[in-house]
Order: structure tokens, then sequence, then C-alpha cells
């Protein structure tokens, strides 16, 4: 089968930082047949017209007056099943070491990328990752990352690595809404506002889950794995 991934990040200065404003950097990526692609973004444009939602959909655009829009994008994302998968990383910040990277914090920012990624694809299928336009110091970054995962994965196609502009792709703005709740449970925000703590409540309600936080390996839908930096799960 052919799949497609789109990717994105929040807090990621956290690798530089001396005065960190959370604990935990976290990349996220959404998982869907790429023959799917087209329902899903039909689907939303349909709640945008029926909420009047404008613009790009980004966590941080969450607000009282379209909280209805996205706690009906999330019933959307669930109602998808296994063929509308969501994966993130969870890094802590202090247990970060740039020198493990060759004292490059970007090096180190895609090695988790590969984290992300890697662990999600499955022999005999093909994969087009897309990642939300970055500014790199090194512009070979994604191309590495490209050919480190076929390296990986020799049974499986890569087909593309590549960074598209969010406000123009709807699956990238909906992983970063998705992103977003996940990183704010876990970064224990409390200052989140009655908005975006309703959505992630309903977003915890729907997966019957009591709060987001590290999932087992083996789940499939929402997935966010903590990475233990001196090994394991």
């Amino acid at each position: 089968m052919k799949f497609e991934v789109y990717c994105d990040e929040t807090l990621p200065d956290l690798f530089t930082s001396d005065h960190p404003s959370a604990e935990f950097l976290m990349i996220g990526s959404l998982w869907l047949p790429a023959d799917l692609r087209e329902e899903v973004k039909d689907r939303i444009a349909v709640l945008r017209q029926q909420h009047g939602v404008h613009g790009e959909m980004k966590w941080r655009k969450v607000s009282p007056s379209k909280v209805g829009f996205y706690t009906d994008l999330i019933d959307l994302f669930m109602s998808f099943g296994l063929d509308l998968r969501f994966r993130c990383i969870a890094v802590e910040h202090q247990a970060m070491n740039i020198e493990l990277h060759n004292g490059d914090a970007e090096l180190g920012f895609y090695k988790f990328y590969y984290q992300v990624l890697h662990h999600w694809i499955l022999d005999q299928n093909e994969y087009t990752i897309f990642c939300d336009l970055k500014r790199n110091r090194d512009r070979t970054r994604l191309a590495t990352l490209k050919r480190v995962l076929k390296n990986a994965n020799r049974t499986s196609i890569i087909q593309e690595v590549q960074s598209l502009p969010s406000p123009e792709v709807v699956l990238l703005q909906l992983c970063d809404v998705l992103l977003g709740a996940a990183s704010a449970r876990m970064n224990d925000r409390k200052d989140l506002g009655a908005a975006k703590e309703s959505v992630i409540a309903h977003l915890e309600r729907r997966l019957n889950r009591t709060r987001l936080q590290p999932t087992p390996k083996s789940e499939e839908k929402l997935n966010i794995f903590r990475i233990r930096l001196g090994g394991g799960w």
C-alpha cells in the first residue's frame, strides 16, 4: 500500500535553550493511506464551511468561539479508525546531550525525527513523508533523513521526504492540532484556558483515556512515545 505521513514539531528550541520554557520537545506525525487523502481533506473542508472557519488550523488558534469546530475535528480524526493515525515522540530537555550529536543540535533534532518515523514503517509498503517547512542550517537534512530511512527499511519504499508550508497543507495543520494537545498534557500546561482544556478533554474521552500521557508501544490510534535516552520504551 501507499501511505502518506505529515509531520510537525513543537518547542524545537528546547534543544539549545539555557532557559527552557517547557520540559518536552515533541515531534508528531499523521499517517494515512494515500488514497484516503482527498476524502479527509474534503470532510475537513465541510467542517470549515459549517463552522465558518477560514485560514490555517492551528493549536494556538483554539479559542472559545472555535471550540465546536476543533471538537468536531477530533471527531473526524476518530471516525477514520486506524486508517488515520497519529504518533508523536516526547524528548526530555534535561536528558539531551548535544555532544552525542557531534555538538550539532540540528543533527540531533533529525535523529529524533527518524525515531518518530522508523517504527511505524512496515515492510512492502510505500511512504511519502511531508514535513512542515523549516529553515535548516544544513540543507541536506531531509535528503539524509530519506537515505537513512531507506537504509533501515530495505523492504519498503521511501518515495520522498520533503517540506511543505503548513498554511497550504491541511493535513499538516491537523497534525499541529493533535500535537499541540499532546504537548500541552506532556508539559503539564496550567495556562491553557477553558477552550483548549475542553478540546483536550474531548480527545481524551474519545480515546477512552483519563489523560493524554505516554502510551504502550502497541497503541496504534494516538501513540505518545516518551523516548528514554538511556534505552527502553
